[in-house]
């Protein structure tokens, strides 16, 4: 009887494949993986907005308005590229953020996901792909370089810095920066086993002297000739001339416009690219 009764059953079960959708994560597993770094952005909003606005307006302060006072006054308001320190420095400063905020998103966390948490590795054994995880992480970074720098436009605003015919090009210029340079950043972090005081020495002997050494002070010419070549092949010179040629008019060459995007958007390509073929690497071990 038992038999009959079984035979007679209709099973409906439809597996897992029904019930979760595979292909739902193969094309958005990026925005997935956007969605977990933001949120977890969110949880240290206000250590990330301390840190993110702080740092720029602290030199906005000291450098832009004192030092750039005492700048005005000996050489007149309109001696550098006929415009005041304070908009002659400005470019440099949001360049330097977008730098900043979207590198932050791509060195710590990236050891953490990969050491600390493993959380990548919980991301890779799903449908998501070692490729989407960067392109997330990317995402993320850039959402918070976006904010991050659209959030220094407006101080810089305040302070009659910049024009608001000025700031998109301005963030444009500027998030292009933070993105190859992030990218840079993502392939370079996620080759690292252990720190081991790797970031504090890329603080000290990359970011202190990119910052320094790119014309962000000063036009790169007034430096040695032998000291201009970090500036060449830094992002935060390229972004910074452009910045200034296309938010005040700044004269350049034309073909050096090229050569400044040329550069930024050759970093990002060559990031995303070591990035990809990096975690892919990793997570199969």
């Amino acid at each position: 009887m038992s038999l009959d009764v079984r035979s007679e059953t209709k099973v409906n079960w439809v597996g897992a494949a029904k019930l979760v959708d595979p292909q739902v994560s193969i094309r958005f597993g990026a925005l997935f993986v956007a969605e977990n770094r933001i949120r977890n952005m969110i949880k240290w909003w206000a250590s990330i907005l301390a840190f993110g606005i702080g740092n720029p307006s602290l030199y906005l302060l000291s450098i832009g308005i004192g030092v750039g006072t005492l700048v005005d006054s000996s050489l007149g308001p309109d001696a550098i590229d006929g415009v005041s320190y304070l908009t002659f420095l400005a470019p440099a400063l949001l360049a330097t953020a977008g730098i900043q905020g979207a590198m932050d998103e791509v060195t710590w966390p990236t050891l953490e996901g990969f050491v600390w948490d493993r959380t990548f590795f919980s991301m890779n054994s799903t449908a998501i792909t070692g490729k989407q995880i960067v392109d997330g992480i990317m995402l993320a970074a850039m959402a918070r370089c976006v904010i991050q720098v659209f959030m220094y436009e407006l101080c810089l605003l305040a302070f009659g810095a910049i024009t608001w015919e000025s700031i998109p090009i301005l963030l444009l210029v500027s998030t292009t920066a933070g993105f190859g340079f992030a990218a840079i950043m993502l392939g370079l972090s996620a080759s690292i086993k252990d720190d081991d005081g790797m970031f504090a020495l890329i603080g000290r002997f990359v970011i202190t002297p990119m910052f320094m050494f790119s014309g962000t002070f000063y036009p790169i010419t007034s430096m040695p000739i032998y000291l201009q070549w970090i500036g060449w092949i830094s992002p935060q010179w390229h972004a910074t001339n452009l910045g200034r040629a296309m938010s005040y008019g700044m004269p350049i060459e034309s073909w050096l416009l090229y050569v400044h995007w040329g550069l930024m958007l050759v970093m990002a390509v060559i990031g995303i690219t070591w990035s990809h073929r990096i975690f892919v690497k990793r997570l199969a071990k």
